[in-house]
C-alpha cells in the first residue's frame, strides 16, 4: 500500500504561483510513477503531469505545458508540482496519484493509477 498526502493548495491571483507537494509513505516510493490530476466543479478528472520513477522523463497536458513543472525527491518520498502563471481555469482540486508501472500510452489515464491522495484545492482569482 502507498499513502499519499497533498499539501500546498490555496488561493492565488491570476499570474501567481503555487507549489504543491505530495508526501508518500508505505512501499518503496522510488519505484512508482507519480502523477498529478485535477478536477474542476462539474468536470471530469483530467491529467496534469506525470514523472517516471527516476525523474528522467516527464509528461504534461498541453494546457499546462511551459507553466507547470513536476519533480520528485526520492530521498524525501515527495513529488512536487510547481505551478507558475496561474490562470482562473486552473482552479480545481488537485490530486496526487501513483502506479507501480504504466506504459507511456496510459500515463494520462486516471484509471491506470492505483493510489490517490485526498486532494488539495487550488483557486485562482481573476
Amino acid at each position: 500500500q502507498v499513502q499519499l498526502v497533498e499539501s500546498g493548495g490555496g488561493l492565488v491571483q491570476a499570474g501567481g504561483s503555487l507549489r504543491l507537494s505530495c508526501a508518500a509513505s508505505g512501499r518503496t516510493f522510488s519505484t512508482y510513477v507519480m502523477a498529478w490530476f485535477r478536477q474542476a466543479p462539474g468536470k471530469e478528472r483530467e491529467f496534469v503531469a506525470a514523472i517516471n520513477w527516476s525523474g528522467s522523463s516527464t509528461y504534461y497536458a498541453d494546457s499546462v505545458k511551459g507553466r507547470f513543472t513536476i519533480s520528485r525527491d526520492n530521498a524525501k518520498s515527495t513529488v512536487y508540482l510547481q505551478m507558475n502563471s496561474l490562470k482562473p481555469e486552473d482552479t480545481a482540486v488537485y490530486y496526487c496519484a501513483a502506479v507501480y508501472s504504466v506504459g507511456e500510452g496510459g500515463i494520462e489515464d486516471s484509471m491506470k493509477y492505483d493510489y490517490w491522495g485526498q486532494g488539495t484545492q487550488v483557486t485562482v482569482s481573476s
